[in-house]
């Protein structure tokens, strides 16, 4: 943007238009001038776009010598650069806030925020007892997050409550030679119209003071626009006066205290698609939704990539936006296709990267290999070969500088900066070497989803003191957390090694992770996991092995997915397997999943009859985690066939099975099993109509799977309870329970989150509708 009274009558700013013009008589691209000048690609892109007007004269002379110009050629360039000087022009990047700006679209809950500082600090609410101090703004994240544009609309929407002045500063942090405290400060004031002799009359050493006192008499607004980090920072922010300073800045500008922090990351969904728009007519914008939609997420929803596709819609107005979508859609060219003219994605992470020590350039690219969308600390220490405690510190200077987001413990890159990573990694690092990184990490993760998921399987627990992984994996909880917080990163590692025919450690993952598959139920990935280690075990050769996993895939497709036929095809195979290896333990657990699979086909006679074989050849075999779980088992047939006296007698015949052999039993297990239990229960006291009774089994079962941290089966619960509570006309009791469940998240249940939601539904519809009844007519809930 610029000042007005620095752009010609025809709208366009003189110097740019001549710089532009030479730039392409010369054939060369920004980029090319850039390296020819050693001027950066965003100051030459400023200048040519008109946000600055004209450059310092040192700056002029080498655009000069980038173009090759001397002697007479150069004098069109050096003309236009006087001519630009105009009454209180600077030649640092300050001038006032441009009066008119694109059309501005979302970032509506940040744009609130610097709105109410505003109005907090013109009415006098922002007071430290000493007078008045200006509050500090600081807008911070990602190259192409309009950090700009935010803070520029921003300041034009504060212009009222602060009429003195609204000045912005191109702090130019990026280029190679930022100008100092003391040449801002000059151009401040000169742009707050402070007269050139008082200045000379107060000399170099006194602008500070000045420049102080200048502000604190005003009502302003100061942008410091593109700021490199705090030292840069600091010397400008005043210390009194009644104003807002709004600094811009791809670092996060952590030292800086008593400031309010924005950090910017990409658009929403509806906010990217809505900016898409305004390049396009209404007819068409509405026709091709769908299109744009695509279009937004191939963006990353990132601002600046969207104003690029934004301009190749509106440069190729005859074209379906679908033609865009399908020039995007592939990876490898998406970087490319995002540019317009001159201006490109991949330049504005150029400039950060750039800034970079080697070591954060190198981890940088690295993080390009992880498969998942995240990684932690330690994931980036063993595919960086570092200690985990420099990993951290280079994890956080990428953090700093914007180039990588960060969510409590983990570390993520935006999608298109991946890509750039990729791009840079494929350019600067071996093939080896990237290998190398790539095995460390998958080996890492596999070793840790070992350790990490016996914490839930019978006799192992708590991993071992030598066990050193960089991990804390010191209770079930945390292993839990590890697990789901690394789920994609190690199922790909699982992937890889699947089909590097590495089928010992697929089995041995998978073995792993057979207990812990039942506080994770709803992840959608058991069913490939334990058909994968299947045929792993068949390529070994291991019957009993494959009879195993044959009976882990069984249950996932009934448990997870609900496809009884197919449970039923692979608990078949598995039986057929464990008679022929004569193996007890796996025939009876084939004979559980069949179970099962019958009991949900409504088939209850045969699912009674499987189970008491399971019984007969768990107690033959000693297996107690067998015996029990056929107990459970036998209790949820009985309850579901119309035998609920019978199923209750199986259930406590189950609780006190517990009683005399838990302490035989994993603590985490024992949970699982008194859980289902207490809502099996519940189901058969439902059936009898004691519905208090109920009510309160449904309650244990709740408390038992939170404990337990199976987050899937206390939504199953919760749901149920609720469900009965509505019957009883509960109906409070009963809102708050499918809010909880809503609330859960997305380890939840799917089906019976939606369930939740169509009751909250209904119940706000009754609701609605009894407040636009006589009283006389309400019906009572």
């Amino acid at each position: 943007m610029v000042a007005e009274e620095s752009v010609k009558a025809g709208g366009e700013p003189e110097f740019g238009s001549t710089l532009r013009r030479l730039r392409l008589e010369a054939s060369l691209t920004i980029e090319g001038l850039a390296e020819a000048s050693g001027v950066s690609v965003r100051a030459i892109g400023d200048l040519e776009r008109g946000r600055r007007v004209v450059p310092r004269p040192r700056t002029l002379a080498a655009l000069a010598g980038g173009l090759g110009l001397s002697g007479p050629d150069s004098r069109p360039l050096f003309a236009a650069a006087r001519e630009g000087r105009v009454d209180g022009y600077t030649p640092i990047g300050v001038q006032a806030v441009p009066r008119r700006m694109p059309e501005f679209v979302g970032r509506e809950r940040e744009l609130a925020r610097l709105v109410q500082l505003a109005e907090e600090m013109s009415s006098g609410q922002v007071t430290d007892g000493l007078g008045a101090q200006p509050v500090i703004a600081a807008v911070s994240g990602l190259p192409g997050a309009g950090k700009t544009t935010l803070a520029l609309h921003a300041a034009r929407r504060m212009a009222d409550h602060f009429p003195d002045d609204q000045v912005v500063v191109d702090m130019q942090g990026l280029n190679a030679e930022a100008p100092h405290a003391a040449e801002l400060m000059t151009g401040v004031l000169r742009a707050l119209r402070v007269p050139d002799k008082e200045l000379v009359r107060v000399g170099a050493q006194g602008h500070i003071e000045l420049y102080r006192q200048t502000l604190a008499e005003r009502r302003f607004v100061l942008v410091l626009d593109n700021a490199r980090d705090e030292a840069q920072v600091r010397p400008l922010l005043p210390s009194s006066g009644t104003g807002i300073v709004v600094v811009t800045s791809r670092r996060m500008l952590t030292d800086l205290e008593g400031v309010h922090r924005l950090p910017l990351d990409g658009f929403e969904p509806g906010e990217a698609t809505a900016l898409l728009s305004t390049f396009l007519d209404e007819e068409r914008a509405s026709t091709e939704a769908g299109e744009l939609e695509k279009v937004a997420q191939y963006c990353g929803y990132l601002p600046l990539a969207l104003r690029l596709a934004g301009s190749w819609l509106a440069a190729h107005r005859t074209w379906p936006v679908r033609r865009l979508a399908e020039r995007l859609a592939p990876v490898d060219g998406r970087l490319q296709v995002l540019a317009a003219g001159d201006t490109r994605v991949s330049t504005a992470f150029d400039l950060s990267y750039r800034q970079l020590t080697a070591e954060a350039a190198r981890l940088f690219r690295l993080l390009a290999v992880t498969p998942g969308p995240d990684v932690s600390s330690a994931g980036a220490a063993r595919l960086s070969g570092q200690h985990l405690f420099d990993a951290e510190d280079i994890l956080e200077e990428l953090v700093e500088t914007g180039l990588l987001g960060v969510a409590g413990d983990r570390y993520r890159l935006h999608d298109l900066l991946r890509l750039y990573a990729g791009k840079r990694l494929q350019a600067e690092e071996a093939p080896g070497d990237i290998e190398y990184a790539r095995t460390a990490l998958c080996e890492w993760l596999l070793r840790t989803t070992v350790v990490a998921g016996r914490w839930f399987e019978p006799g192992y627990g708590a991993p071992s003191s030598t066990s050193r992984e960089d991990v804390d994996l010191s209770s079930a909880e945390k292993a839990r957390e590890w697990l789901q917080a690394e789920g994609a990163n190690w199922l790909a590692a699982f992937r890889g090694a699947a089909k590097a025919g590495d089928h010992a450690v697929v089995v041995e993952v998978a073995e792993s992770l057979h207990w812990f598959s039942d506080q994770w139920i709803f992840w959608g990935h058991w069913p490939e996991i334990f058909a994968t280690a299947a045929s792993s075990a068949k390529a070994l050769g291991n019957a009993v092995q494959q009879a195993t996993q044959l009976n882990y895939s069984a249950w996932a497709r009934l448990t997870c997915e609900g496809r009884c036929r197919d449970s039923l095809v692979h608990s078949a195979q598995a039986l057929a397997l464990a008679e022929r290896a004569g193996d007890v333990s796996q025939q009876a657990w084939a004979y559980v999943y069949q179970a099962g699979a019958h009991r949900m086909l409504g088939e209850y006679a045969i699912a009674v009859d499987q189970l008491s074989l399971a019984s007969h050849l768990f107690a033959e075999d000693g297996d107690i985690q067998g015996s029990l779980t056929t107990l459970n088992s036998m209790g949820q047939a009985l309850s579901v066939s119309g035998r609920a006296e019978e199923s209750l007698r199986a259930f406590q015949d189950a609780l006190a099975f517990i009683d005399v052999e838990g302490d035989r039993l994993e603590e985490n297990s024992v949970l699982a099993y008194l859980a289902g239990i207490h809502g099996g229960m519940a189901v058969a006291f439902e059936e009898l109509g004691r519905k208090g009774e109920a009510i309160s089994s449904l309650r244990k079962s709740v408390d038992l799977s939170r404990k337990n941290g199976n987050t899937g089966l206390e939504s199953r619960h919760l749901t149920s309870m609720g469900r009965i509570l509505l019957d009883v006309g509960r109906t409070a009791e009963a809102r708050e329970l499918f809010a909880r469940v809503v609330s859960l998240g997305p380890y939840a249940d799917p089906q019976v989150v939606r369930e939740a939601t169509a009751h909250l539904g209904s119940i706000g519809a009754v609701d609605a509708e009894r407040e636009h009844l006589p009283a006389e007519q309400s019906v009572p809930l």
